[in-house]
């Protein structure tokens, strides 16, 4: 659920080369795709979800999603690899937050899509 007077931006999508441009290095939808695929697991959108409002260490994410604390630590690596999460330790802490406003963004768009 999208946190009331946060903010979802809309971009012009006039500056989005067009399939034509993109032909030539068909690397780019490559690397789009890999990340939607990202988001295509559960476990991860749960994980993206807990850190919507707030930075969290391992264990709690585990406790509230009911996972062991390897499994989760292995999601937010995969998390971590694609930049959507990052990491900020604090002795032996390490606690985790959405690495920018665009992960907020693309996860807010798409729960207002399927909201529709």
């Amino acid at each position: 659920m999208v946190e009331e007077g946060s903010t979802v931006h809309h971009h012009d999508l006039t500056s989005v080369p067009l399939p034509e441009q993109l032909s030539p290095n068909a690397e780019l939808l490559d690397d789009l795709a890999e990340l939607y695929k990202i988001f295509g697991d559960s476990t991860r959108i749960k994980i993206l979800y807990t850190l919507f409002t707030e930075e969290r260490g391992v264990g709690d994410i585990a406790r509230l999603l009911g996972m062991t604390m390897s499994a989760i630590s292995h999601q937010l690596r995969i998390l971590k690899q694609a930049r959507l999460v990052k990491p900020r330790r604090e002795g032996k802490m390490v606690y985790y937050a959405l690495a920018d406003d665009h992960v907020r963004t693309i996860f807010a768009q798409g729960l207002d899509h399927i909201l529709e």
